[in-house]
């Protein structure tokens, strides 16, 4: 018999399905809604992310919706907590529970994420609020000499650290060790730190005794730097992600929801429709927990106004259809097209 964790972790990557990523702090969210000249208070937070959750279908593409510390303990306009929002809408809800990253002692440029005192205490508290599933994120800048290998060991042992408390608390931990775009770096040079990057990271979830089963794991896809002079088709991101994958991640890991990484929406899809036709094996589910590449569309249909919700709802299920038929390997350029407001045709067609 499949243990609770095991049931969560297949349930999140269910066949077309993915997991919207909605866990920016207050303070980048705002950041966002300023550029939109949207007001930030905890009330429009609270409506924008209604917003997400009441997505008519969204379900039929999204298996779980990672919230943030404030959003867990929200309730509706109606008074009905977000959490019961989401479980009512068939979607499990999650949390991110790491406190972001901050510079790594003695190695200028290097990063390492913080948050695991009180962490058994707060995913306790968590689980009582009724999440299902948490998240932790690690970054990884890229160079000649970056990152170290204090920095990857650091990063590894605080995701296999915070994926084994999750596991004690019966909620499935989404280890996300993100080795970033930015910088001139070469699709080969990504691929070699992706590589370094997950050995580690499993190397330490072995050490901490995280069952593989019980977890899913959130990468990036492997693609060059945004600044490097030559950037790679879509199928060579494809074929270096899965050759990356397949020497680096078990098996016996259900699932991989890759990020988006700062790609832009349709690229992002493409490269996840790529991932899923190229040949070869592929023993894990491969889908997509995405943020923004869900949400831009979404964000700027609305604007904050009330009467432009149902547009802003479609522009979020158009999108979350497209990566489910790219989870697949179903996606095609018509699918683009088949969007059902002039405005949304607009985003799409600035996005391409």
């Amino acid at each position: 018999m499949p243990t609770i964790l095991e049931h969560t972790a297949r349930a999140l990557v269910s066949r077309g399905k993915g997991i919207l990523a909605a866990d920016e702090t207050p303070g980048t969210l705002t950041k966002r809604f300023v550029a939109l000249k949207i007001p930030s208070t905890s009330e429009t937070r609270r409506d924008y992310r209604q917003l997400l959750l009441t997505a008519p279908e969204l379900a039929e593409s999204i298996s779980g919706v990672i919230l943030q510390e404030e959003t867990i303990r929200q309730k509706s306009a109606a008074g009905a907590p977000l959490v019961a929002l989401c479980r009512e809408h068939d979607m499990l809800p999650g949390i991110k529970v790491d406190a972001g990253t901050r510079p790594l002692a003695g190695w200028p440029g290097e990063q390492v994420t913080e948050g695991p005192d009180g962490l058994r205490e707060r995913l306790a508290e968590y689980r009582g609020l009724g999440a299902s599933f948490a998240k932790w994120r690690a970054v990884f800048r890229v160079s000649s000499a970056l990152p170290t290998r204090a920095c990857v060991a650091a990063n590894a042992h605080a995701l296999a650290r915070y994926a084994s408390l999750c596991q004690e608390q019966e909620i499935v931990p989404i280890v996300e060790p993100e080795v970033l775009m930015d910088g001139d770096h070469t699709i080969e040079r990504s691929e070699e730190v992706t590589g370094t990057v997950l050995q580690a990271v499993f190397a330490a979830l072995a050490e901490q005794g995280v069952a593989l089963e019980g977890m899913l794991l959130k990468p990036n896809m492997v693609v060059p730097g945004a600044a490097c002079p030559r950037q790679a088709s879509v199928e060579e991101v494809a074929g270096a992600t899965l050759r990356c994958l397949r020497r680096h991640v078990p098996p016996a890991v259900p699932g991989i929801v890759f990020l988006s990484g700062g790609q832009n929406d349709v690229i992002a899809t493409r490269h996840l429709d790529a991932i899923n036709r190229a040949d070869g094996p592929k023993p894990w589910t491969l889908t997509f927990s995405y943020g923004r590449a869900l949400q831009d569309s979404a964000l700027a249909t609305w604007g904050g106004q009330p009467e432009d919700l149902p547009q802003a709802q479609q522009a979020l299920v158009h999108r979350a259809r497209c990566n489910s038929l790219a989870a697949l390997g179903t996606y095609s350029a018509e699918d683009e097209a088949q969007v059902a407001y002039p405005v949304l045709a607009e985003i799409t067609g600035a996005a391409r």
